[in-house]
């Protein structure tokens, strides 16, 4: 799985939270191990974002946080990405039994 986002995955004084951090801090609250894939940029520069193509590429725009699961389901937008995350926990490993 991997989370596209700007450069942040730290908290901001932004009200709200900054969107990529927001999505970050719910995966990794969950138990999601992803790949975290800085894209840089703004996206009001658009086509100007090279670093930001493959996100255009897959979603047709230029706007992260962007999460990319692995069978190559896209989800769009922090508080749909903070949803997927908080409905979708990953299952708990089971204990290994030691040996008799």
């Amino acid at each position: 799985m991997k989370l596209y986002v700007c450069w942040g995955t730290f908290p901001t004084p932004r009200p709200g939270g900054h969107p990529c951090a927001n999505a970050h801090a719910a995966l990794v609250a969950a138990g999601h191990e992803h790949e975290v894939v800085r894209t840089y940029g703004l996206a009001p520069f658009g086509p100007l974002n090279v670093t930001r193509q493959v996100v255009h590429e897959k979603t047709g725009q230029w706007w992260v946080p962007v999460l990319e699961l692995d069978d190559g389901e896209l989800i769009v937008d922090s508080q749909d990405i903070v949803a997927w995350a908080r409905t979708n926990r990953p299952p708990k490993p089971r204990p290994e039994r030691e040996p008799r």
